[in-house]
């Protein structure tokens, strides 16, 4: 699945350096700092997974001086932006961009690391299932004991979909049948209780979208 074709579903405006803005991350980035700050995921090391303009770790590593953070993708058009984020911020906790197909069992380099966090933000619905199955897979097999994995973006709940999600799955799904709004009761949390994961916070976002974090056992 590596270097496949971008999935960005709304423009990315770029400034000249490199460094591509989404709208969607300066509606949600304090939103999710905030989260992040009262679930107490401000130290350690992160690895995100799709982590599309970089928006996302260079806000957080600045909010918070205790994270050290490595980006990951596998569209090239995202690492570059990534790149650009990382050659940008005034401080050295930002790393990668590493190739990285979630749909594998074999992440590479990070394999045999022990991660505090992995992080992936509007991903699940924008890629084939076989995605989320690995991205948990792997959060299972990657965080340390205590270990967290945030999520984020649009989820029904227990077959009960916002109309406005139900609209938005409605449309990826007329881009790529394989793409849609998961269920996060009835398909997400299975796989995570699989992967040794338990669910830890569910919490209401912007635009009826969730931030949802597991904890490895």
């Amino acid at each position: 699945m590596a270097d496949e074709k971008p999935v960005a579903l709304e423009p990315h405006a770029d400034r000249g350096d490199g460094r591509h803005f989404a709208p969607s991350t300066a509606r949600n980035r304090e939103p999710i700092r905030d989260v992040f700050a009262e679930q107490g995921l401000t130290v350690g090391n992160v690895l995100e997974i799709a982590s599309g303009t970089g928006e996302h770790g260079a806000y957080l590593t600045e909010a918070f001086p205790g994270l050290h953070w490595t980006y990951s993708d596998i569209d090239a058009a995202g690492r570059a932006s990534q790149q650009a984020w990382r050659d940008a911020a005034e401080h050295g906790r930002l790393s990668g961009p590493l190739v990285i197909d979630a749909s594998t069992d074999n992440w590479g380099e990070v394999e045999g690391k022990a991660w505090d966090l992995i992080v992936s933000v509007n991903m699940i619905h924008i890629s084939p299932f076989g995605a989320t199955e690995g991205l948990l897979r792997g959060a299972g097999r990657l965080l340390k004991p205590g270990g967290h994995l945030f999520l984020y973006g649009p989820y029904a709940r227990n077959g009960e979909i916002a109309p406005s999600n139900a609209a938005f799955s409605e449309n990826l799904k007329s881009r790529d049948p394989a793409w849609g709004v998961r269920d996060l009761d009835a398909q997400i949390v299975p796989l995570a209780e699989a992967a040794g994961l338990s669910l830890k916070a569910v919490i209401d976002m912007p635009a009826n979208n969730l931030s949802v974090i597991f904890r490895r056992s």
